[in-house]
């Protein structure tokens, strides 16, 4: 398997009124092309930090990523970024919220049109072209900043708990339409969660990070076949093997806190 993203030892610390904080320590880790790589952890353990330092929207204290073989040395077009929150702008259509990228690249009017129609069908809201953000429901929004990220044509997609919002039944609907997005598009998916669940049912890979700071504990491979099964044993074995590893972490953080 061909690797896509490499952190390579990788610490991040914060300064806070003179006080340091380690967020991250050491980390090493490949992302292969075409991957759904899931990373959680407690509360604090810096898994959003990572995930902003992919982007470029923050730097590592030491070591580095490299994205197919290239130093990241601050966002780009590269990487598509997916936040928790709803990052559309409120004065611009579903279409237009689409094809905003698009237009800062110079595709042409009718070309980026299509490519965001497309997009925009692929998650479902075909028909909602014309509509504006606050006249959709909150699992609408990220439908739409998911056709966003992907209508840019990103090497690698960094979502950051899209879904945690949402009710549980919404957040079970767009788990599976992003699993129909990723098997036809074939993206490489960097994507954090605390729920375990979600983590199961999405990914190839379960990467668990310590509490604070941050350091890889274990790498769980998710050796099931897809559509997955979410009450089948094997699922529920996977459950209880990443809850016992976590288990250690989570009092941990509490401690800290």
């Amino acid at each position: 398997m061909n690797v896509k993203l490499k952190i390579e030892n990788l610490t991040k610390i914060f300064e806070y009124n003179r006080n340091k904080v380690k967020a991250l320590e050491n980390i090493n880790l490949d992302v292969y092309e075409n991957e759904f790589l899931t990373v959680m952890g407690p509360s604090g353990c810096g898994k959003t930090t990572l995930l902003r330092i992919i982007a470029g929207l923050d730097k590592p204290t030491e070591g580095k990523i490299l994205l197919d073989g290239r130093e990241v040395k601050g966002p780009g077009a590269d990487r598509g970024v997916v936040f928790q929150q709803y990052t559309l702008m409120p004065w611009r259509t579903v279409l237009k919220n689409v094809t905003f990228g698009l237009e800062i690249k110079g595709i042409p009017k009718n070309e980026r049109i299509e490519i965001a129609k497309k997009f925009i069908k692929m998650v479902g809201l075909e028909g909602f072209e014309d509509a504006y953000p606050w006249q959709l429901s909150g699992g609408m929004q990220q439908r739409v900043a998911i056709a966003r990220t992907l209508a840019n044509n990103p090497e690698i997609v960094l979502m950051d708990e899209p879904f945690a919002a949402l009710d549980a039944q919404t957040r079970v609907i767009l788990q599976n339409e992003l699993l129909k997005i990723w098997e036809k598009d074939k993206k490489t998916v960097f994507f954090v969660t605390h729920s375990i669940d979600e983590a199961i049912y999405l990914s190839d890979r379960v990467v668990v990070l310590t509490a604070r700071p941050g350091r890889i504990k274990d790498i769980v491979k998710i050796d099931l076949p897809r559509p997955r099964d979410r009450t089948s044993v094997e699922f529920l074995e996977y459950k209880r093997k990443i809850y016992d590893i976590l288990k250690e972490e989570v009092i941990k953080a509490l401690k800290q806190n």
